[in-house]
């Protein structure tokens, strides 16, 4: 049956009227349940700490309910696999980091998800330095006695991160090719696990941000033996960079940013962009992420999206350097 000219415009226009008076309500109503917000990592780690903190901060400035959900495995690479693929109607998002959103879609040979395709980036957070740390009783005193035993003993030192493909494991790969050591890579699925195997001596190194290990560094239980920013941490002034330790221009840092399915509604970004660079303003929450060894960040959408482009670029020409691959 064919529809008139004039009743087609009609129903358009309906359309029309029926589409903004949805945007309107969906951007008055939202959230209307509670927020589920993904940690692609283990309870315990630097990754939980930060979402927790920030979702806690966000949760009593908006009056929203947010549920924070540990989804490890594959590096990351579940938890935001099930963002992406969830209801893209804002009610789940994920915080993703250097390793899922840049790293892995070069490590990885068949990843279930495409970082720029189907996901909606909503914000930065926080980034992180990573430390290179031994058990309080190793040998090991400095980076110089690493790169000794590490040619003396080749592949007989095992050392740490908390999964594949994280910046961790990169930043480890990238070091021992222009040192010229190697060491045995043990994945974890996260941090925890990985720091109680390096205190009870089943593993040797550990490398991971700066706000998953501080407290066992300030608790004596490990020793830090370099970081992996251009500069000193201010929480660990007297550990020395790789950069200054005879490895000029070694820089490795890790980011963490909220986002969500790609589709999800334009409005749902804005509101939850708004109320996460809110939180981040907030002078505790400040005070207790640059306490972990974290600086703060915040911006918009489209910042988010370019450092995930840029790192992808970046990230993934140290992985083909490396020879790094996971099927």
């Amino acid at each position: 049956m064919t529809i008139p000219k004039l009743e087609l415009s009609r129903r358009a226009a309906l359309l029309v009227v029926a589409s903004f008076a949805s945007c309107a309500a969906f951007a008055q109503a939202y959230p209307s349940r509670p927020i589920k917000l993904i940690v692609p990592f283990p309870a315990g780690g630097g990754t939980d700490a930060i979402a927790r903190e920030v979702a806690t901060k966000v949760a009593t400035q908006q009056g929203w309910t947010l549920i924070v959900d540990n989804k490890p495995g594959s590096g990351g690479n579940l938890g935001v696999d099930a963002a992406a693929k969830s209801a893209p109607d804002g009610y789940t998002i994920v915080l993703g980091q250097t390793s899922n959103l840049a790293i892995n879609p070069t490590l990885y040979s068949k990843l279930p998800y495409s970082p720029q395709k189907d996901l909606a980036p909503v914000g930065l957070v926080a980034s992180s330095p990573l430390v290179l740390v031994v058990a309080a009783d190793s040998p090991y005193k400095t980076l110089a006695d690493v790169i000794a035993a590490g040619k003396a003993k080749p592949d007989l030192i095992n050392y740490a991160s908390s999964g594949s493909g994280t910046v961790a494991h990169l930043a480890v790969e990238q070091f021992q090719k222009i040192a010229g050591v190697k060491f045995t890579h043990v994945p974890y699925k996260g941090a925890a696990q990985g720091a109680t195997d390096l205190i009870g001596g089943q593993i040797q190194l550990y490398m991971s941000s700066v706000p998953t290990l501080i407290g066992h560094i300030r608790s004596g239980k490990m020793r830090a033996i370099a970081v992996t920013s251009d500069k000193r941490v201010n929480d660990l002034p007297n550990v020395p960079t790789i950069a200054e330790s005879g490895f000029k221009g070694f820089e490795a840092v890790t980011w963490f940013g909220i986002a969500g399915p790609a589709s999800m509604p334009k409005d749902a970004v804005a509101k939850l962009n708004v109320a996460f660079n809110k939180a981040l303003q907030d002078a505790d929450v400040r005070k207790k992420l640059e306490g972990q060894g974290a600086d703060v960040l915040g911006g918009t959408p489209e910042q988010f999206a370019k450092l995930i482009q840029d790192d992808i670029v970046r990230w993934g020409k140290v992985v083909k350097d490396s020879g790094a691959k996971v099927d």
